[in-house]
């Protein structure tokens, strides 16, 4: 008796979800169904697949082996799919989109909608991680990057440049003074500054003095995302160095105002999206890319 497409989809689904009761739910199928669905397989095969634990699953060997064919049979249902859909002029499938949380909030999520519009027939999975990820291991289609790429493996494609400013909100400002020049953020000036924990490139801020045309701060408070020192900034507690993706709608409204702007030098980061190209670029990759550079240039 043949394998079926249903239960290899099974299959796969439980090895990445990492329990049968997740599989069921991304699949919106009962966890029975699941678990008679990898019991056929398994029969079938006349081997086991998967060696069930009361905490968790674990592939046999024969399992490993199974899953990388599995996998290869799935993306070629998957490319065939989405080339009749490409026939017809309407990209198709899962499209799978990798950015820097803040990058995502506020670049990529006010996007979301025209593009559904567009295309209804990608569905999008968007995950967000601050610092870079493996794009093979992680399984993902675009990741955007900010600042300079190191990775030559991949290909990029340039969505534009945003300025570096140093902002703090009016709040902070009326209770420690604003700063007439870069000698006066230095710590015996009582100031305090937001920065990154890493990596140590965002924190040498673009400001003109007797050091350069960039500071090397050292954070008072530090953090991991550029959306919590936003967030820090806003509330009031320091002065912080962003990008304008993310403050733009704050210096609109005020909430954020920019500081020692005769001093500050212009800087700008890439944003660049990046993927690997080992063949043709299918429809929805190249209908992203497309969408993203006419509204980001």
């Amino acid at each position: 008796m043949k394998t079926t497409i249903e239960e290899l989809v099974a299959f796969r689904t439980v090895v990445d979800a990492g329990s049968i009761t997740a599989a069921a739910d991304q699949l919106a199928q009962t966890v029975s169904g699941i678990s008679r669905a990898l019991s056929r397989l398994e029969q079938k095969l006349d081997t086991t697949l998967l060696r069930r634990t009361t905490r968790r699953l674990e592939l046999t060997e024969e399992g490993a082996a199974f899953l990388q064919r599995t996998r290869a049979i799935l993306e070629a249902i998957d490319d065939a799919e989405e080339h009749m859909a490409a026939r017809r002029e309407q990209p198709a499938g899962r499209l799978r989109v990798n950015a820097a949380s803040p990058f995502m909030l506020h670049a990529i999520v006010p996007l979301v909608p025209a593009f559904r519009q567009l295309y209804p027939q990608i569905s999008l999975e968007l995950d967000t991680d601050d610092l870079p990820i493996d794009l093979l291991e992680r399984r993902t289609d675009i990741a955007i990057r900010i600042g300079p790429l190191r990775d030559s493996t991949l290909h990029a494609r340039p969505l534009g440049t945003h300025r570096l400013r140093v902002l703090a909100s009016p709040a902070y400002l009326e209770a420690h003074g604003k700063p007439r020049k870069v000698s006066e953020l230095a710590e015996r000036a009582g100031h305090v500054l937001l920065g990154f924990t890493q990596p140590e490139s965002l924190n040498r801020w673009p400001l003109r003095g007797v050091h350069g045309d960039e500071w090397n701060i050292t954070p008072t408070v530090a953090a991991s995302s550029g959306e919590t020192l936003r967030q820090l900034a806003l509330a009031g507690v320091g002065i912080v160095c962003l990008s304008d993706f993310m403050t733009e709608a704050d210096r609109v409204s005020g909430a954020l105002v920019q500081v020692l702007a005769k001093d500050t030098v212009d800087v700008r980061q890439p944003v660049n999206a990046v993927y690997y190209r080992n063949t043709q670029l299918s429809a929805r990759i190249t209908s992203f890319l497309d969408f993203l550079s006419q509204r980001m240039t």
